[in-house]
């Protein structure tokens, strides 16, 4: 089905910068809305339900796996987390872009289920400089950051797959990079169909 409104997957290794990006992005275009995950952990300090995510029971998470309601879903630090079919086409619906952080198997598989969804992934400028920013944030210990690093080479070999990639080398210039592919892909002829069907109609645009 079509909506008026767009989905962005974004996927990256671990300290890419992924999450920094998409942050800038929606800070300065309100109309880009990030997709809220349901999860079976439990909300942390300020976090609300409906907002930072979903937050439900085991059972009901069970219930939505068997109501294939997810489009995809993993288990993360002993806890679960999916991202909603539903969820995702409310907010197109109404016209909002949808934007979706994700590791590089789920948004292969968001991308079978929503075709025109819009796969971007994000590149570090270098190996060192990926060690470097995994070791700045000071969150894992170095046998962590192995594995990190071991992990980004399994996911940056499936960078052909995606429809754009952006390295993020300096910081301006890739939120730059990020906001010309939304823009871009809003100026396309289905997406522009989509959004301003009324005006395609008036125009005896069939």
């Amino acid at each position: 089905m079509d909506y008026p409104g767009n989905l962005f997957v974004v996927a990256a290794p671990s300290g890419a910068g992924k999450s920094s990006l998409v942050k800038a992005l929606m800070e300065v275009d309100s109309h880009v809305q990030p997709s809220v995950s349901h999860t079976t952990r439990a909300p942390r300090g300020q976090e609300k339900h409906g907002r930072e995510y979903f937050f439900v029971s085991e059972t009901e998470f069970d219930a939505m796996v068997q109501a294939d309601a997810f489009v995809e879903w993993a288990h993360v630090h002993n806890h679960r987390y999916g991202t909603s079919k539903k969820a995702i086409e409310e907010r197109m619906s109404q016209g909002a872009d949808v934007i979706l952080e994700i590791d590089f198997q789920g948004a292969l598989q968001i991308k079978q289920v929503f075709a025109n969804a819009v796969t971007i992934f994000i590149l570090p400028p270098s190996w060192d400089e990926l060690r470097s920013r995994l070791e700045r944030r000071g969150e894992d210990a170095s046998e962590v950051i192995e594995v990190r690093l071991h992990n980004a080479a399994l996911e940056m070999a499936q960078v052909s797959q995606f429809d754009f990639v952006i390295i993020n080398e300096l910081f301006d210039r890739a939120v730059f990079d990020l906001k010309s592919i939304v823009h871009a892909q809003r100026l396309k002829y289905l997406a522009q169909r989509r959004a301003r069907a009324e005006t395609f109609k008036a125009l005896h645009i069939s």
